[in-house]
Formats: C-alpha cells, structure tokens, sequence
C-alpha cells in the first residue's frame, strides 16, 4: 500500500527536528543538523520518501523561499540606512563583480566546468544568510555600524545572487550557448524587463496588503494578511514566468517601509511557525543531496568553498576601503558573511528545472548543498569572531546617548542661523523617527526656548530641544557636525561645531538633563571634541560616541542603575 504523503512529511519533521535537537546540544547550528539529518533520510532510501513524495513537497520549499525573500527584503529600510549608501552602494558593486570573477575562475579555470555552470556556482556563491545572520547577531547582543552594515549587506547581496541568476536563466532559456562573459550584456535587457516585472507584482501585492488592511481586515489579520501576499506575489510572478524569490523580495521592501511596524508584528506572526517551516525545507534539500556523489567531488566542494570565502574576504575589504568605511568594518564584514542560506539553496533548486544545465544539475547540487554544510558549520562562528573583533558585542543594551544612531548624523553641516539650523534638523528628525507630534508645532516650541534662553553650553555644542506631547515617547534626537563652524551669536563668542537637537517628553526631564551632562563632559576634552567635529562620515562620528572609549560619559543605563 502506497504511503501517504503527509506520513512522509511527518517522517521529515520528526528527523529533522530531533537532528537539530541534536546538533543544537553540540553547540552547533541547526540548520546542519537539519541538512545531515536529511542526507541520512536519503541513503536510506525509504519507499515512503521516494521521488513522487519530494516532489509533492514544492508547494511548501517554494514557501519557505518566499519567506526567505520576504524577510530579506523586509530588512531594507530605507530611513536605517541613511549615510550607509556609499558602502552599500560599493559593495554591491564588489558582489556583483569581484566575487562571481573569483568563483568563475575557480570552478571554470581550475575545475573545468563549462563556463555557466560556472557562472550558476557564482550566483549560488554570492548568496548570504539572512536568517542565521540576524539569530548570531541577537544572540550576541551586538550593536552598530558593523551590525547595520552587515544587516543590510546580506539582505542586499541575495537580491544581487538572484539577480545574477535570473540573467544566467534567461540566456540559457533563449537557447543561446554561453561561451563567454559576453552573454551578461546579450541577457541583460531581457533579464531587466523580467526584473521590473518581478518588481511591479511585489509592489502591487504590498500596496493591495495595505489597502485591505486598513479598509477590511484590520491589524488582527495583518500575519495571515502577510502569509497570503507571500504566497500570492508567488504565484502571480510564476504565471508570468518570472522570478518569484524577486516578487516576494519586493513584497518584504515595500511593507517593510511603508507600514515597518505592522510588518514586524506580521513577521512575528510567522516566525511562530518558523522551526517547522526551516526543519522541513533543510531537512528536504538534504535528502535530494545524494552523499555518494559528494565523495568523489570533495575536491570541486573544497575549491568551491575556497573561493567563496575568498571572495568574500576580497570583495568586502576592497568596497569598504573604497567607501572609507570604519577600520571594523574594512576588515571583519568579509569574516562575516560566511554563512550560506536559503536563496542558495532555492538557486540550487531550480536549476534541477533547467533543461541546459540537466547534465550538470546533480553535480551543482550534490557541490553547492556540500558546501552550504560546512558554511553552517563554521559560519556562524564567524559571524559571531567578527562581531567580537570589530567590538560590537554586547552593545546591543540601552545606553545614555543610545538615541543617536548613525542615520541620525549629518556631517558637513550647513546654516547661516539657529533658526535655519533647528529647522533643518527637525526635517531630518521627522524623517528619520516616528514622533506623534506636528513638525510644525515641534519646531516653534524648540524656536520659543531657544530665543528665551540659549542652548549653546559652549566648546563649539549647541543642543536646543523641545518636549513632545506623548508622555511616554522615549527621548530621540539628531545631530548636526561642521568642521567649519557654524557663525551663531554664542555666550563664548566661538563657532558652533555640533548641534544636537533632542526631543523629549516631560516625564523624561532627568535624562534629558543627562545627555546634557554627558555632552559637557565629553567635549570637555579638547582632543575628543576636535576628533568630533572633524569626522570623514557620520559612521566615524557614531564609532566616537558609541565606542568602548566614550563609556564613561555614553555609559550602559542598566549598569549605572546597579551602582545607584
């Protein structure tokens, strides 16, 4: 009697769970638990688990993915980055050159594959893993511009690995053989009409979530409204015969700008059901990885892992240097970027559909799932020394000038008065935080207490404030550098270098007295305060304020409470 196919399921989730329980008390992650557990199931070959079952199961791997692109494109926030896009910017352009040139070489020079197979190892190489990625990052309790860059790169880099593969996909299905790099300038047209496409449906099935959240389903509903719009920007991106990972990938950016907080709430909504969702997806890669093929390409897994981390290393180090980024960061981000995830495994996937690549499918598969294995093994090690190194853990805990993060600074800063100056801020603290309170309204009543008494403290600081209406709206601000100085009428008669404009509620009076403090006492070094305002970015101005060197004047707010 034939077996059922949820039996199957079932043997794959209580294998796969038991094999990440396993792994997790080995203190290691378990994902690799989940990809052994189901290279096990697979050599043993059982009848319930046969070729007609795994392929029952596309519909739920496809959701997963879906998922996957959802959370990536979620994390792309636009307001977040802000002074991040000349990293970002020039890292992307590093991914999407210096790291398929490494692996192609690699895989077609050395390892004699025909060059789009190649170039397939190269999309698979330059995807990340956005999901382990965030979870070592939490569990480190790490904080600050490598946390943001990171967070943003591995989000970004697998819309550029899907990218590259739309591009290789769409070559190969005109029939043209790929003989060469050429192709990319041949495929590209096609492949950004399929891209702008892809785009439009996740931007049309995020707005049309929007609509019926607010209209009929309400807030309630927004995790099973966000549920369907994965599965439906899916579908929909599948009719029309493009990418579907891109579509849900654009579903994740468009809520997760337009309405972040819901998306969040949503997000959460689904992690509930995450483990089960992620045991059955690695679990099931694992079983089509045929462990006895792997054997005899141990070789091809060695220098295709090789490169990969390679170019990592290479391509980060070089992009960062270019964009003048922090010392942590030119050195450590490439470190970080080791763990491979599920876009790869989904590019891994679907070249098992590809007629041109059917020669070469079991290989890339059996090469690139053996690979994914040892990343999970030692990626999130990596992950966590390179947080440790660029000196980030731990410092993910409220801290005294913790409100001022690296989009809330603006260098090079220009106005020809306190009025000019206050205004101009407010624009960029309204952009950049929430705050339930008229801008318009905000900025007369920071105006009114500046013109009764001035909030220049001296040594070049200005910090003028206002109060908010919400009584329990924690304590934000932005800050304002000019290594010039600013010509204000001040009571030293010296130029203003920083203006940091704050916005507090009355119930937090004392802290704002606080940051006050802090601010007189830091500037009160006249080394500090000139390294201040003499910063090359607002990300070396962050690292000043937030470094282990400023704790004792941004110190922890929970350690300052045990010594009280």
């Amino acid at each position: 009697m034939p077996s059922h196919p949820l039996f199957a399921l079932a043997i794959v989730l209580v294998s796969g769970l038991l094999g990440g329980e396993i792994m997790s008390r080995l203190r290691l992650p378990r994902v690799t638990g989940w990809i052994i557990t189901g290279i096990g199931l697979g050599a043993l070959k059982l009848d319930a688990l046969n070729l007609d079952h795994l392929s029952s199961f596309y519909p739920l791997t496809d959701f997963v993915l879906g998922y996957i692109a959802f959370t990536v494109g979620s994390h792309l926030n636009i307001s977040q980055l802000r002074n991040a896009g000349k990293r970002l910017s020039l890292l992307i352009l590093a991914e999407a050159t210096i790291t398929p040139a490494i692996v192609v070489f690699a895989m077609y020079g050395i390892g004699g594959f025909p060059i789009a197979v190649a170039f397939v190892f190269a999309a698979i190489a330059v995807a990340g893993a956005p999901g382990t990625t965030v979870l070592v990052v939490r569990e480190a309790q790490a904080s600050g511009v490598f946390v943001k860059t990171l967070v943003a790169a591995v989000a970004l880099i697998d819309v550029v690995a899907v990218t590259m593969f739309v591009i290789v996909d769409t070559e190969l299905s005109s029939g043209a053989p790929i003989t060469g790099p050429g192709f990319i300038l041949t495929a590209f047209p096609y492949a950004l009409k399929a891209l702008a496409i892809a785009a439009a449906i996740g931007i049309a099935v995020a707005l049309s979530v929007i609509v019926m959240v607010r209209t009929v389903f309400g807030h309630k509903l927004i995790g099973a409204t966000m549920v369907t719009s994965i599965i439906l920007a899916w579908g929909i991106a599948g009719q029309f015969e493009v990418s579907s990972i891109l579509a849900c990938t654009f579903v994740g950016i468009t809520l997760g700008n337009l309405i972040h907080d819901q998306e969040r709430a949503g997000e959460a909504y689904v992690n509930n059901f995450g483990d089960i969702l992620f045991t059955a997806f690695y679990t099931l890669a694992g079983i089509r990885l045929d462990f006895g093929s792997v054997i005899p390409l141990a070789g091809m897994v060695a220098l295709f892992f090789g490169a990969r981390v390679l170019a990592k290393v290479m391509s980060t180090y070089i992009s960062m240097s270019l964009a003048g980024a922090v010392k942590s960061v030119r050195y450590y981000l490439g470190i970080a970027l080791v763990p491979h995830g599920g876009v790869a495994v989904g590019i891994m996937f679907f070249t098992q559909g590809e007629p041109m690549l059917a020669e070469h499918a079991d290989v890339i598969l059996s090469v690139g799932l053996a690979a994914l294995a040892i990343n999970q093994l030692i990626g999130p090690s990596a992950t966590r020394l390179a947080l440790g190194k660029a000196g980030e853990t731990g410092r993910d805990r409220p801290r005294l000038l913790g409100f001022l993060r690296e989009q809330d600074i603006v260098i090079n800063f220009k106005a020809a008065s306190k009025e000019e100056a206050i205004r101009k801020l407010s624009d960029v603290l309204y952009r950049t935080h929430s705050i339930d309170m008229p801008k318009a309204s905000f900025v007369e009543a920071v105006l009114k207490r500046e013109a009764d008494v001035s909030t220049c403290l001296g040594r070049g600081i200005m910090i003028p404030h206002g109060a908010v209406s919400a009584p329990e709206a924690p304590i934000v601000g932005v800050m304002g550098i000019s290594s010039r100085g600013l010509d204000f009428d001040t009571p030293d008669g010296k130029p203003v270098h920083a203006i940091v404009l704050l916005a507090t509620s009355h119930k937090d009076r004392p802290r704002h007295l606080e940051v006050l403090a802090a601010f007189s006492r830091a500037l009160h070094d006249r080394n500090t305060a000139e390294q201040l305002y003499n910063v090359d970015t607002a990300a070396h101005a962050y690292e000043m304020i937030h470094s282990s060197d400023a704790e004792d004047f941004n110190y922890f707010i929970d350690e300052m409470a045990e010594e009280k």
